[in-house]
């Protein structure tokens, strides 16, 4: 592949109306590369691929890779459950957007993006393993002062208490949009990833 990489697995709050459902956006908070010299940016799906939208954050950064080249500063990770597995991940990015399922009370299909300082306002109780320990990882990370900056683009799943491979037809039509939000996060990161030419939608 070229340009960026693709690794295997190992407040300003605006509400509008997208297809007539809620859609909650979270402004993405904009770090000075002076502050922080790596600028490198690391995109991490978060899933189980095994049960239905939980493994949503795995297949779309597959989709993404497959419709765009990256830069080489940007690498794409399919981070699975790998958990703790992740802190090298983590601690080694410049900037981190991770992408996957948010379990709140609102409408399946709805979206939120918002930071790591603002996890607590937006992030229920982890009800999951992957959840726990992808949580234990940045507060590991911010123990060692090597957290970067975090942003999550989440999507409420419809159904994930069930052992499925495929992820529901509600969670693919949210691709596209958790894509613009995601191109809209790296184009305030300064980076503008190009379409490949035998993607035309």
């Amino acid at each position: 592949m070229k340009g960026g990489s693709f690794i295997p697995a190992l407040t300003n709050l605006a509400k509008s109306s997208l297809f007539g459902e809620d859609f909650v956006i979270i402004r993405p908070c904009l770090f000075s590369t002076s502050m922080n010299q790596n600028t490198t940016i690391t995109i991490l799906g978060l899933g189980n691929l095994l049960i239905g939208d939980d493994g949503f954050g795995v297949r779309f950064i597959t989709w993404f890779s497959d419709r765009y080249i990256l830069p080489d500063r940007v690498s794409l990770v399919d981070g699975g459950t790998a958990g703790l597995g992740l802190l090298d991940t983590v601690t080694g990015a410049g900037h981190l957007i991770v992408i996957d399922i948010i379990r709140v009370d609102d409408t399946p299909g709805s979206l939120y993006r918002f930071t790591k300082e603002e996890m607590p306002l937006f992030l229920p109780a982890p009800t999951s393993a992957h959840e726990v320990e992808f949580l234990d990882v940045l507060a590991m990370a911010d123990l060692l002062d090597q957290c970067p900056p975090v942003t999550f683009i989440t999507v409420v799943p419809e159904k994930y208490d069930t052992m499925e491979v495929r992820i529901s037809d509600l969670l693919v039509e949210r691709f596209s949009d958790i894509e613009r939000l995601l191109l809209e996060e790296l184009a305030a990161l300064s980076v503008k990833p190009v379409r490949r030419p035998e993607c035309t939608n």
